[in-house]
């Protein structure tokens, strides 16, 4: 029997918006989006599994939740859809940042408080393409994770539960390979998963705090750190700074210039300090793209190394 919870935001809200940066690629094993438009998660609480359908409908979210994980998620409910999230602190000092703020009342910045199930899809998607780290991640949790709970005439088909960091420890090197994971990612998310109770600790810290831990572990940057706290900690200010696209969309953006990098990135995005990652949402949702000029990035293919 399903656990529900019903939250009220106050203005604008878009529930798909603010919970869409979770997915991990359209295949995602613990996200997905109903034909009638509900969201279902599947997370590893430290409560145990849980699997979670969010609806929205006459201004409220409706939150079913099952599993021995279904009460701590339905208890965070309010903070995962943003109702810690303060929009107001936000101004657009540019046009283009501006007319997308308007054109999105409704968004805001998602606070799941678990850390592991974004930091190792983000270390998965360190220096290779999208579709490269979303083959990862779901072959890895059809692989290695377990059925999601609750029953199975409701919860999506193929839906499963991220594996224990235990079992994220424990996979094979050719079960690494044939999900097309270099040595140096696999080892860095077995490093990860090695100190996960550490690790978790950061979703209660401040931003600069949890940083700091994150990237104590080897393999860990600034940039996949910033990936993971956008996602647990809601954190407003966590820029990506070192992926290879957003300098130069930023940059395009807002300037016209193609060429970017982090150094100019960052100097535009000074009027923004503190709310800098809710400005390249707004730059992102704006639809405006750098011109291709150049093929995309091919994939690399371990599995046949």
């Amino acid at each position: 029997m399903a656990t529900t919870r019903t939250w009220v935001p106050q203005g604008p809200y878009d529930l798909g918006r603010t919970l869409g940066v979770l997915a991990r690629g359209p295949g995602d094993p613990a996200y997905r989006v109903a034909p009638d438009g509900a969201i279902w998660r599947v997370s590893r609480t430290p409560a145990g599994p849980g699997t979670l359908r969010l609806r929205a409908r006459d201004g409220e979210v409706a939150g079913e939740a099952w599993g021995p994980g279904a009460e701590w998620l339905l208890d965070r409910l309010p903070v995962l859809l943003g109702a810690g999230d303060d929009p107001g602190a936000f101004a657009p000092r540019h046009r283009l940042v501006a007319d997308a703020w308007r054109r999105h009342p409704g968004l805001r910045l998602a606070r799941t408080g678990l850390v592991l199930e974004s930091l190792i899809p983000s270390i998965l998607e360190q220096k290779v393409t999208s579709d490269e780290a979303y083959r990862a991640w779901r072959l890895l949790v059809q692989r290695f994770g377990e059925p999601a709970p609750g029953p199975v005439e409701l919860v999506p088909r193929g839906m499963r539960v991220m594996p224990e960091p235990r079992d994220w420890a424990l996979i094979p090197s050719w079960e690494w390979h044939r999900a097309g994971v270099d040595a140096k990612r696999s080892a860095t998310v077995v490093r990860a998963a090695r100190v996960a109770a550490r690790l978790e600790e950061a979703a209660a810290m401040d931003d600069a705090a949890a940083s700091v831990r994150l990237q104590a572990v080897a393999g860990i940057g600034p940039w996949t750190a910033a990936e993971t706290l956008q996602r647990c900690n809601g954190a407003p200010d966590a820029v990506t700074v070192g992926d290879l696209h957003l300098p130069r969309v930023v940059g395009y953006a807002l300037t016209g210039e193609r060429g970017m990098d982090d150094e100019g990135m960052l100097r535009l995005l000074e009027p923004y300090e503190g709310q800098r990652y809710r400005a390249c949402r707004y730059v992102l949702l704006s639809g405006v793209r750098l011109p291709r000029r150049a093929p995309r990035f091919a994939p690399r293919d371990f599995a046949g190394i």
